[in-house]
């Protein structure tokens, strides 16, 4: 998708480097890096050699069949980044930005989480290069992935527990950003959405655009066209976009799944491509939700890695664009999707990976056998078996 309106890590009103000045040489460098790595043989094809023998890609493009005659409409394929090392699509971008840190001789990583899975993800890299680790999770999302965070800490990380505000996502990022601030000589802030100041969404995107440039590839060769519509969920973004920029320039429809946790209509929710207002939040412009007094909201989401009150700038100019469209996912119809996928495939996903899903599934219903869904996968289940055991799974 070509436009004007797209430059320097600013998508129309969008993006941007809304910080201190204390971050310009950090940044600066950063994006320094980026531009002259990604032109660099030797950096792409030590990429390369991490993609294929460490996270285990290209990943399959799996057609749901058992699922697809359940529904009776159209073919629902699954790009299958549940089965990248660590369980989640988080690894490809993990490795490419410890990669940087390394290339730019840092020696200590921060990272914030949610799910747990970009912590993980963090741990991992960490731990294959020997650098120092800490990892910000909100208390409420500690609660509630308990086993993501005996990982983390099994990998050699340091799992520091944020009590402020809602205590999730949004929480963790602030306080990765206050300690950013205090140590920006010899630490690597890895982020792990598409999302924060110029240039992080765009390195974000760079390692993440490898799951839909694969998932272009296989559905060519296995249906001989593109696919009608291609669906992720979409909480910061990068599992999306990383899908999404591979059809932007093709006449394929876009679906962004977000959280609708207990309904809109409860304000207890994470669907900030439905109701989101132009705003800032955590260095960069973009749809955010806010509450009556114009601050940043309060969200919820069964999903500890879909709740965010912000979204990626790209996204939220695509969105304003039209060239993609959003639909709001329940918990309840989340938790159904988790169910059929498991009970139908014998795939567990990830709850977030679930709200895509139930997306995929809603749109099949409507439409005729000769239709293609390809729906991005992001991640396992098995971190949300014990949470949905205990409190939410009903029979389907």
């Amino acid at each position: 998708m070509n436009n004007k309106e797209i430059k320097d890590g600013v998508y129309g009103s969008f993006g941007g480097a809304f910080l201190d000045d204390r971050f310009t040489s950090y940044l600066n460098e950063i994006e320094q890096t980026f531009n002259r790595l990604k032109k660099d043989r030797k950096f792409i094809n030590e990429l390369k050699r991490y993609h294929k023998e460490y996270i285990g890609r290209q990943t399959p493009l799996y057609f749901a069949e058992r699922l697809t005659n359940k529904i009776g409409g159209a073919k629902i394929y699954l790009k299958r980044e549940d089965m990248c090392h660590t369980g989640a699509h988080k690894l490809n971008n993990a490795i490419g930005q410890i990669l940087f840190a390394k290339y730019m001789g840092k020696k200590r990583i921060i990272a914030e989480t949610g799910a747990g899975q970009h912590g993980v993800a963090t741990a991992t890299v960490c731990a294959l290069f020997g650098l120092s680790c800490v990892i910000y999770m909100g208390e409420e999302d500690i609660k509630r992935q308990e086993m993501n965070v005996f990982r983390m800490k099994l990998l050699g990380a340091e799992v520091v527990s944020v009590k402020s505000g809602s205590q999730t996502l949004s929480d963790a990022v602030d306080a990765a950003f206050e300690d950013l601030t205090n140590n920006l000589d010899d630490t690597f802030y890895l982020l792990g959405s598409a999302v924060g100041p110029h240039p992080y969404p765009e390195i974000v995107k760079y390692f993440q655009s490898v799951i839909g440039r694969e998932a272009k590839r296989q559905i060519l060769k296995k249906e001989g066209r593109l696919p009608d519509y291609v669906v992720a969920c979409v909480g910061g973004g990068s599992n999306a976009i990383g899908l999404f920029g591979a059809f932007l320039d093709e006449d394929v429809n876009i679906i962004a799944a977000e959280a609708g946790g207990k309904g809109l209509e409860t304000k207890e929710h994470c669907s900030t491509l439905e109701l989101g207002k132009e705003g800032i939040i955590h260095g960069f412009k973009c749809l955010l939700l806010k509450d009556e007094d114009g601050k940043v909201a309060k969200t919820y989401s069964i999903s500890p890695g879909l709740d965010y009150p912000g979204v990626s700038p790209e996204i939220s100019y695509l969105k304003e664009k039209g060239r993609i469209s959003s639909v709001s996912i329940t918990d309840e119809e989340a938790l159904k999707a988790f169910g059929m996928l498991s009970k139908y495939e014998g795939i567990i996903p990830a709850l977030e990976s679930s709200h895509a899903v139930f997306a995929a599934v809603n749109l099949a219903k409507r439409l005729d056998k000769a239709k293609v869904i390809l729906v991005n996968l992001s991640g396992r289940g098995d971190k949300d078996v014990e949470v949905v055991y205990k409190k939410h799974f009903a029979e389907v």
